[in-house]
């Protein structure tokens, strides 16, 4: 197809191996952490290394569904996967995935891969800056809060929950509750559209199962996972139709996010629910001014404003890239931490535990 023949794949050497199997790590244990599936860190992270926007959608959504399978298998043996909310979302997610992947090929076609590389990083700006700092803001209030174990639904939640239609009330276990399914139907086929046009999708659904539904957050990030993997096969089968998919890349993060995927998902045993969002939001922000610094990049190849130097050029690449490689480090060492200290003070707990025990 024309578009297979137009679309650049980047040459791949030992180095850039490396590095995208160290990116896939780090995507991985997002990933299971947070269930966003790791995706706005990995779509930025192959666009810092040459990789055109829509290839870097492609490629990340072939490897998505077979490791959203894993994380969502690891998760649900720890109980935090509400298998029936997964699959009635991702049934409307499945429409919005083969809708977004037609818009995102139709920019591709029209504009070129400088258009569809400017779009997916306006978009991540934009999605990233107002998700980003609601979360972070939610995850100030949860710890000055108490921080305690136990979320509980807020008002817009209580109030989908009222609502009654006849014939479209379905029992969800991660809320305890009846919603109507046709509330989900918006929320699953923004979260699939978002998937197919920028590879993420849990900026979406993450936040609505917990904001809309008052799905505790630790459920809502388990449960994307079983949608990421419905949104995955089919947004891989519709971008390799337009020959947009590139495998090398695909096969070499999925082999690292499998790995990293195991310790994000064990993490979330040990830690509170606001560290979780408060992991999710400053990785955001920290993507987001990533994509920032490129935006004029893209521009001026599209003749939106002046021819930028070569020397600028450089600098605004070199300065995304290095924000990137800040968040996936960043983000490593603190889901790492979080691990580490939730498992020193289960520890403590199990301690003091014994030692009452003893005493009695």
């Amino acid at each position: 197809m024309e578009a297979a023949a137009t679309t650049h794949f980047i040459e791949l050497d030992g180095w850039m191996i490396l590095i995208l199997f160290l990116v896939g790590v780090v995507a991985g244990m997002v990933s299971g952490f947070i269930g966003s599936g790791g995706a706005f860190v990995l779509t930025p992270a192959m666009m810092s290394m040459g990789v055109p926007g829509i290839v870097a959608v492609a490629s990340n959504m072939a490897h998505k569904f077979p490791k959203s399978l894993v994380g969502a298998i690891k998760r649900a043996k720890f109980g935090q996967v509400d298998l029936k909310l997964g699959l009635v979302m991702g049934v409307s997610a499945e429409a919005g995935v083969l809708y977004g992947a037609s818009l995102q090929q139709s920019i591709r076609e029209t504009y070129g891969e400088a258009g569809s590389s400017l779009y997916v990083s306006v978009a991540f700006v934009i999605i990233l800056a107002v998700v980003g700092s609601f979360v972070l803001y939610d995850t100030y209030k949860t710890y000055h809060g108490g921080g305690g174990e136990e979320e509980k639904p807020n008002r817009i939640a209580l109030w989908i929950r009222s609502i009654r239609i006849p014939y479209t009330m379905v029992y969800f276990p991660s809320i305890k509750s009846e919603i109507s399914v046709l509330v989900t139907v918006p929320m699953g086929f923004a979260t699939g559209m978002l998937a197919a046009t920028i590879a993420v999708g849990g900026f979406i659904g993450v936040p609505a199962m917990i904001y809309l539904l008052g799905v505790p957050s630790i459920m809502a990030s388990a449960t994307e996972l079983v949608i990421a993997f419905i949104m995955g096969l089919g947004g891989t089968i519709k971008y390799a139709m337009g020959g947009y998919v590139d495998i090398r890349l695909a096969m070499i993060i999925l082999a690292g996010s499998l790995f990293g995927l195991q310790v994000g998902a064990i993490g979330t045993t040990y830690v509170k629910p606001w560290i979780v969002k408060g992991v999710m939001g400053t990785i955001m922000i920290i993507v987001l001014f990533s994509r920032f610094f490129v935006v004029p990049v893209y521009m001026a190849d599209l003749g939106m404003i002046e021819k930028l130097s070569q020397t600028t050029v450089s600098v605004l690449q070199g300065i995304s890239f290095a924000l990137m490689a800040f968040a996936l480090i960043g983000g490593a060492v603190l889901i790492v931490g979080a691990l580490l200290y939730g498992i020193s003070e289960a520890k403590k707990r199990e301690q003091l535990r014994l030692e009452q025990s003893d005493a009695s």
